[in-house]
């Protein structure tokens, strides 16, 4: 696997910068949340964001944030997202795949239908 440069770094920030005008544009209805920290990006995170945002750009969808975050503490089940659709439980999805992303991304975030089989838990883990 290739070693990860900065430059490499900037140019997923942008990429996500682009999605993040959403957050301003008005309601959207749902928000993907990368895990990206060390262990995310080398097991392969940095692949699956880009898969995610092939899809929203192809299908041309401007309802939907991706934005990321550092380590969620289970890092021998990265890649890993965090999928919440308006009015829902968030829903953790681990050991993802450029295919398994595909899936969450037309059944999940676009249809509305949890994608169990890759799904760890729905829900969240605050207690207020």
């Amino acid at each position: 696997m290739a070693k990860i440069k900065v430059e490499d770094l900037e140019k997923i920030r942008e990429k996500v910068r682009e999605t993040m005008v959403l957050r301003e544009g008005g309601p959207y209805k749902a928000k993907v949340i990368m895990h990206m920290g060390t262990c995310g990006i080398a097991s392969g995170a940095r692949k699956i964001m880009s898969a995610l945002l092939k899809e929203i750009e192809a299908k041309n969808i401007k309802d939907v944030i991706v934005t990321t975050s550092g380590c969620a503490g289970l890092c021998s089940r990265e890649p890993m997202v965090t999928v919440e659709l308006l009015g829902k439980a968030p829903v953790k999805y681990v050991d993802l795949t450029e295919e398994k992303i595909r899936k969450i991304f037309n059944e999940h975030i676009l249809g509305g239908n949890i994608v169990s089989e890759y799904a760890l838990a729905i829900g969240s883990e605050r207690t207020s």
